[in-house]
């Protein structure tokens, strides 16, 4: 499979990315390169070869969940300008 200059124009319009003719010139071969490589990694024979998430195994490591410095509310909004029922107040922004 090999990308036309029609193509990399195209694949720039649906990425919002303005090229010129110059740069889409410039892209269409590495494009094409990048193309050979994944068709290379197509022909490589993966019969009983597991599927992996990483190279290396990697056990997650998890800390316990622990509220350490909650129930502050009334410390935190002494810094607002101004609190009303224990939430901070914001000036209306739709009328």
């Amino acid at each position: 499979m090999s990308v036309t200059l029609e193509d990399v124009r195209h694949i720039a319009n649906l990425a919002r990315i303005n090229l010129s003719d110059e740069e889409a010139g410039r892209l269409l071969p590495e494009l094409n390169n990048i193309l050979g490589w994944v068709e290379q990694l197509g022909e490589v024979d993966t019969d009983g070869v597991e599927p992996l998430t990483a190279v290396i195994e990697q056990k997650m490591r998890l800390r316990e969940d622990i509220v350490t410095d909650g129930n502050i509310r009334d410390k935190v909004l002494s810094n607002a300008p101004e609190a009303q029922h224990g939430f901070f107040a914001v000036p209306k922004v739709i009328e």
